[in-house]
């Protein structure tokens, strides 16, 4: 990969574009800095502690309340109090299922009010957004259409942005992988700490990961994670050394599979034996199976940024728990089609239709574990088969 690529084919860097005005940066930093300010304002006007237990960044700030306390971060009856002491209507909790590998970074969490780590968790969701678009920007070779700022009109980041959910620290962990596989192996596998957090989005893309590891005979990006994640779980340690006990408890004892969660694996069980609940691990294993044959048949020619991408949007449509927004994370696949297909109308058409579904569910406010979700994955990657059905998509350059 020798060449960069502009409009999604390969175009050498022209020297003339790669100088920047010194002016020109200082503006654009203050743009941003002006633009960060006013969010901020915006937000704080605009925000309560009530709103927070709208969305399901209460669960994340009620858990790192606890931690910073030393307590039981999935303590159901402790987690209630807080979020009702918060403006919480009802009895329901909003307890976070998630393992408690990155905890200790949002830890500022367990310090603030409500409100303030509201605002704090958009902000750092918005800014994990725009980096993700830069560094897609730049790896497709600085082109001089502005498509990769589609994220933030991307369904699914919407839809994260309005839950303060995860799925856009998913989207950041994935371009930074892209991004540095090749040149800061180490850092590239550090950067998929946060998909450890919902790792079963992802196992398809882990066993492609180490049979390429293995071929290659290189395991510093498996090396670079498995690091990132015991630094982080040890600081976690740190701060309760039974959090890990804990959150088994939590698991056995939370009924999540009895919620019907919109997937084609759930959907799968649901119509088969809703008592089966083996049988909504059947694609899971399938599709770890296929990927293993997928990388095998390619692994002469493999590569992240086409066939990866490729990969993870059948990680997605396999794995069995997966909310709309956790969808964020394949904006690299949707970009990469863009730029393939960016003078089809029919493409365009195509993902217009999905993008305006996809927008029903959110301005029409359909919860997310609502059945009406199941058909997303399935379309993205319908349209990714269609946008790159003619050649295969230009690999994007580290």
């Amino acid at each position: 990969m020798n060449d960069q690529q502009s409009g999604g084919k390969f175009q050498p860097f022209k020297a003339g574009l790669t100088v920047k005005s010194p002016l020109r940066a200082l503006a654009a930093a203050c743009m941003i800095v002006a633009g960060v300010g006013l969010v901020a304002w915006m937000y704080f006007l605009t925000l309560t502690d009530k709103n927070a237990t709208e969305r399901d960044f209460i669960q994340y700030w009620a858990a790192e309340q606890q931690l910073g306390r030393g307590g039981n971060p999935y303590d159901i009856a402790a987690i209630l109090r807080l979020e009702k002491a918060a403006g919480l209507e009802g009895n329901s909790p909003k307890v976070t299922l998630s393992p408690p590998v990155a905890f200790v970074f949002a830890l500022p969490l367990g310090y603030m009010g409500a409100k303030a780590g509201l605002i704090l968790w958009l902000l750092l969701l918005l800014a994990c957004a725009g980096a993700s678009a830069w560094v897609l920007w730049f790896l497709h070779g600085k082109p001089d259409s502005r498509w990769h700022l589609l994220v933030f009109a991307f369904p699914p980041t919407l839809s994260c942005l309005m839950a303060g959910q995860l799925g856009i620290f998913f989207l950041l962990g994935i371009v930074l992988f892209l991004w540095l596989h090749t040149t800061r192996p180490w850092l590239s596998g550090a950067s998929l700490l946060c998909c450890a957090l919902k790792p079963h989005l992802f196992l398809p893309c882990l066993v492609v990961l180490l049979l390429w590891s293995v071929c290659r005979r290189d395991f510093r990006i498996v090396a670079g994670f498995l690091s990132a994640l015991a630094l982080s779980s040890s600081l976690t340690l740190c701060l309760d050394r039974h959090v890990w006990a804990e959150y088994a408890q939590t698991m056995h004892s939370t009924r999540v599979l009895n919620v019907f969660i919109p997937t084609i694996s759930v959907a799968f069980r649901f119509l088969i034996d809703r008592s089966a609940r083996w049988l909504e691990f059947v694609p899971e294993v399938a599709g770890c199976v296929w990927a293993a044959w997928y990388y095998w048949s390619r692994r002469d020619r493999w590569q992240w940024a086409r066939e990866g991408l490729f990969l993870l949007l059948v990680s997605a449509l396999c794995t069995p728990y997966l909310w709309f927004s956790d969808e964020a994370m394949l904006f690299p696949a949707i970009l990469a089609g863009i730029y393939q297909c960016e003078k089809s109308l029919r493409a365009w058409i195509f993902l217009g239709l999905i993008t305006a579904a996809s927008l029903i569910g959110i301005f029409w406010a359909i919860p997310l574990p609502s059945a009406f979700y199941v058909w997303t994955v399935p379309a993205w990657l319908g349209w990714y088969l269609f946008a790159t059905r003619s050649k295969a998509v230009g690999a994007i350059n580290p």
